[in-house]
């Protein structure tokens, strides 16, 4: 059985073999770029703020010319990131990019013992960058080969940075109009009544349709959670995102018990067994998920499994991605159930990407996932450079920054 590509290094359509017999491709090299790209506005949230994002580009090579692309976001760091890059790469080389999960099983059991939150990112990476290998081997969009697609769009927020109270009304009205319906924005980085005032702005510029989901990444202590919960709960909130301390869960299951708001579960769900251990607990009514924080795809799509064996919805949360990253996993949540609630990206925070065609476009709130290929997409090679320089000039200045006050303690416990 063969498949064909029109990338080969001869320039002419080459005849490849399936992994399932000889003369399989295999990985002859990886080479890693990291970018920094400012947003339009600085986000700011409760340990901190940030002006722009990292990422870490990266494109396996293989034997018969086949490149494939893949994204891993500085977490948590750039400079970790390459490294463990470096590291892992020794049981990539030589392997078939087809056999995603026997590399995936290498790198996690043989190169880095489990330790996932400092390699998963590097370790998705790697396998976005062989999936896109795999579909641009047998011409196939990436969609099609994790299941088919169940939806040809997806739904994603939009990120409401924060403001004074008139500008971020006017931020929601203006992504109202442009045709988001679910709308994000983060708390607890103030006082009380602040977030209130921010939150009743934004409701007040969206109108009773839309959704509104609010982030308070583990700022506030179980009493003062539930007292900003209730305060907030008449402006219709659809999910409060990790309003307590995700490593406590009993006392987040309490906390559900007892607000108004539905929680959704973040900072306690970065992996499959995370995610286990919150349904078990009975601490949220939806799970974020993610493939840069389990350190695959096909580990995304489990998640999605488990929860939907357990009732509960699920959303794609982000660490900051471009486009080859963002790109990739919509390709998986169009073909899964389970993503019935809007998706996280940065897009519309990103003053430009590296990918063709620049930032990435929403209309009505949705991308649409690409019908080539592979994930679908180039990089911008001018952009590419252009990132890739201003991160070796100030990269420091895009990664996370302290409050201003230098200390970075949650402020409403």
């Amino acid at each position: 059985m063969t498949v064909t590509t029109q990338q080969s290094r001869a320039g002419a359509a080459q005849p490849l073999t399936t992994p399932w017999g000889e003369g399989v491709l295999r990985i002859i090299g990886i080479r890693s770029i990291p970018v920094a790209v400012p947003f339009n506005t600085d986000e700011k949230w409760a340990y901190g703020s940030r002006r722009g994002l990292v990422s870490v580009l990266i494109e396996i090579d293989t034997d018969e010319g086949i490149t494939g692309l893949g994204e891993a976001p500085a977490y948590p760091s750039a400079e970790i990131v390459l490294a463990v890059l470096r590291s892992v790469e020794r049981f990539a080389i030589g392997e078939d990019p087809f056999r995603t999960e026997r590399i995936a099983k290498l790198i996690d059991i043989v190169g880095t013992w489990h330790h996932v939150g400092t390699t998963s990112p590097a370790m998705a990476a790697i396998d976005m960058a062989c999936w896109d290998i795999v579909g641009k081997a047998c011409d196939q969009p990436l969609v099609n080969l994790l299941g088919g697609p169940l939806r040809e769009e997806v739904e994603y927020l939009h990120y409401v940075p924060q403001g004074t109270p008139e500008w971020m009304r006017e931020q929601a009205s203006r992504g109202a109009a442009a045709g988001f319906e679910s709308f994000y924005v983060k708390v607890g980085d103030a006082d009380q009544a602040t977030d209130v005032e921010r939150v009743a702005a934004i409701r007040d510029g969206l109108g009773a349709g839309p959704s509104l989901r609010i982030d308070a990444n583990e700022s506030w202590s179980p009493a003062a959670a539930l007292r900003a919960l209730r305060a907030l709960e008449p402006y219709d909130i659809e999910f409060a995102e990790q309003p307590v301390s995700g490593r406590n869960l009993p006392e987040m299951a309490r906390l559900r018990a007892r607000a108004g708001v539905p929680l959704l579960a973040d900072e306690a769900s970065r992996t499959r067994y995370d995610q286990l251990n919150v349904i078990r607990q009975g601490a949220a009514d939806a799970i974020s998920v993610d493939n840069m924080l389990d350190g695959s795809l096909l580990n995304m799509k489990r998640s999605a499994g488990i929860c939907e064996a357990a009732g509960l919805p699920v959303v794609k949360q982000s660490l900051g991605e471009l486009g080859v990253a963002t790109y990739a996993a919509a390709h998986l949540i169009a073909a899964t159930p389970g993503f019935r609630c809007a998706n996280q990206s940065y897009g519309r925070l990103l003053a430009d990407d590296v990918v063709e065609g620049g930032p990435l476009p929403y209309p009505g709130g949705r991308l649409r996932v690409p019908d080539r290929p592979g994930i679908g997409v180039l990089l911008d090679r001018d952009r590419l450079a252009r990132y890739a320089e201003l991160y070796q000039v100030a990269g420091h200045e895009y990664g996370y920054a302290d409050p201003a006050d230098g200390t970075p303690e949650a402020p409403n416990r």
